[in-house]
C-alpha cells in the first residue's frame, strides 16, 4: 500500500476507472470529475479499503460489483443521498474523505491498488478472519476440556485410593458425559468408555 500519492497520480487513475467502468449511479460520475478538477480537494482524497470505519467516506460501485450503488459516511451518519455528500464535500474543502471503490477483482487490479493507501481507521481485530475464529474457539474448548478432563480423573484416582465406589461411579460418569460433549461439539473421533 502506498503512504503518499500524487494529485496527478489520483487524476489519472480517475480519468483511467471512468473510462473502463460503468458505475452505478450517475452522481458517482459527478463527485469523480469535480474532485479531478480541483487540486485542493484532490489532496485530501485517499482511496481505501473499507470507508464504513472512516470519519468521512465514500463507496462507490460499478455495475460489476456486488456492493450498494453508494453510501456516504460521515462520523456515525450513513446516506444513500450523493447529493448530500457532493454538498459535503465542497462546504469541507479541508476535510479528508476516503474513498472505497468497488467494482469485480478490485484488489486485483493494478491501477487501483497502485493508488490505495492504508485505512488508519481499521478497528485491530479487521484483519481476524472467520477461520481464526473457529481455531482459536476450537483451542479454547480444547484446553477447557483439557483442563476438565484432569481433575475429574485426578478426583477418580482419589476416590480409588479411598476405596469410595460412590464418588469413583460418579466422577467415571462425569468424565463420561464430558467426553461425549466434547466429541459432539468437535467432529473428532469418539472416546470409547
Amino acid at each position: 500500500m502506498n503512504t503518499s500519492v500524487s494529485i496527478k497520480e489520483k487524476k489519472e487513475f480517475i480519468r483511467w476507472f471512468l473510462s473502463n467502468y460503468q458505475l452505478k449511479r450517475r452522481e458517482s460520475v459527478w463527485i469523480l470529475n469535480y474532485l479531478i478538477n480541483h487540486d485542493s480537494l484532490l489532496k485530501n482524497v485517499h482511496f481505501i479499503r473499507e470507508a464504513r470505519y472512516c470519519p468521512r467516506g465514500i463507496v462507490i460501485s460499478t455495475h460489476c460489483s456486488k456492493d450498494v450503488p453508494f453510501r456516504f459516511y460521515k462520523n456515525h451518519i450513513v446516506t444513500t443521498d450523493a447529493e448530500k455528500s457532493f454538498h459535503d464535500i465542497r462546504l469541507n474543502r479541508n476535510d479528508a474523505i476516503y474513498i472505497q471503490l468497488s467494482f469485480k477483482n478490485a484488489n486485483q487490479c493494478p491501477s487501483y491498488v497502485a493508488v490505495l493507501e492504508e485505512n488508519p481507521f481499521l478497528p485491530d481485530d479487521y484483519f481476524i478472519t472467520e477461520k481464526d475464529q473457529k481455531l482459536a474457539k476450537e483451542l479454547l474448548d480444547t484446553s477447557i476440556f483439557d483442563y476438565q478432563r484432569v481433575i475429574l480423573q485426578l478426583k477418580i484416582d482419589n476416590a480409588l485410593d479411598n476405596r469410595d465406589e460412590n464418588e469413583f461411579k460418579k466422577y467415571s460418569e462425569q468424565l463420561y458425559d464430558l467426553e461425549q460433549k466434547f466429541n459432539k461439539t468437535t467432529h473428532l473421533p469418539k472416546i470409547e468408555k
